[in-house]
């Protein structure tokens, strides 16, 4: 996976912002939370990486949601591309990995 410690920020886009509020009642400063708070697991995205590298990350904001984050990096910067709650599945995959 990308080095996100090297990045300088988040790169958002109205359609992306209005997107996960609608479809899974995600906040922008929920999806910031997820990469600063540990443990992080992340991978890249080899199936949806046609156009550009994209990566996925699970993690828990500072009130212990846990999501799963599909995003990209341009400019140096995360562009989150799709946020919701970590499936069954992926959260017993986070908390194994946690342990």
């Amino acid at each position: 996976m990308a080095n996100i410690d090297d990045l300088i920020g988040f790169d958002w886009d109205e359609g992306n912002l209005e997107k996960n509020w609608i479809a899974h009642q995600v906040n922008s400063s929920e999806c910031e939370e997820v990469f600063f708070n540990l443990p992080l697991l992340g991978e890249p995205d080899e199936s949806h990486s046609i156009i550009e590298p994209r990566y996925y990350v699970l993690g828990k904001t500072n009130e212990d949601r846990y999501l799963f984050i599909a995003f990209t990096i341009r400019n140096n910067k995360i562009r989150v591309i799709s946020a919701r709650d970590m499936s069954r599945k992926e959260r017993k995959t986070y908390e194994k990995a946690i342990t």
